[in-house]
């Protein structure tokens, strides 16, 4: 069970402490349980939509949205406003690109697509309350966590000796592609049609931004891959809130 709470120490915020210093090896295994920790956090999300059942829904909406940012401590967040700038800042040069997302500090870019992802994320959990489609809950951070399954297993990683170059290198290839079977088959389990549609959902805003990631940079890095969690996450609960 050592690679799922290496998975969950390295996702969450929540307390979990390491016997010690994992070998590479373990560090690839635990992509495999990347989706299990999404499933964790689907659950306590659907959990506290039920706690806050008397709440105003606009309320409601924005305490299960903090929720969420809170229980993986922004990491993706970062990753995500770090792509955005050296995105437009990299002027479709490979190697300022990759500079650019080293840089801890945040342009208005960042600012600006964090503000407008948060937005549409918070419109969307609004109107899956309002319309009692608490699934969307579970089955976001899972196929979230999976497309970053998905992307170490098919996508070479640009950056030399970096952690996400232990993950790529150590990950069980024949297992992913089970747990992968397993995670689309047990969303069309749980949610049948509107589960083919996240799935759908999924796979299209996937091969997309992995395709981007190519193009510009030959291969993926740990902040592309928070940024495609987080527009995976938000395209998937705007297309169930829209169907």
């Amino acid at each position: 069970m050592l690679p799922f709470w290496i998975a969950l120490q390295f996702l969450s915020s929540l307390p979990v402490r390491l016997p010690g210093m994992p070998e590479p090896r373990q560090m690839g295994q635990s992509l495999l349980w990347y989706p299990l920790v999404g499933l964790l956090f689907g659950v306590l999300l659907w959990a506290f939509d039920h706690l806050l059942g008397a709440a105003p829904a606009l309320l409601h909406a924005a305490l299960l949205l903090c929720a969420w940012v809170l229980l993986s401590g922004g990491l993706h967040l970062d990753g995500l406003a770090d792509s955005a700038d050296a995105w437009l800042g990299g002027f479709g040069d490979r190697e300022r690109t990759l500079e650019i997302m080293k840089d801890p500090r945040s342009g208005p870019i960042a600012v600006v697509t964090l503000v407008l992802v948060l937005l549409l994320k918070f419109a969307a959990v609004l109107a899956l309350i309002e319309a009692g489609q608490g699934m969307a809950l579970i089955l976001a951070p899972v196929l979230g966590r999976a497309a970053m399954l998905g992307l170490f297993l098919n996508t070479p990683y640009v950056r030399v000796g970096g952690l996400g170059q232990a993950l790529a290198e150590h990950l069980p290839r024949r297992q992913a592609l089970w747990v992968l079977l397993a995670v689309a088959a047990g969303s069309m389990a749980l949610a049948g049609g509107q589960g083919v549609w996240a799935l759908a959902t999924a796979g299209i805003v996937f091969f997309w931004l992995r395709h981007l990631m190519l193009r510009r940079l030959g291969g993926t890095t740990g902040d592309t891959a928070g940024a495609l969690l987080e527009l995976l996450e938000l395209a998937v609960l705007l297309v169930w809130a829209l169907i």
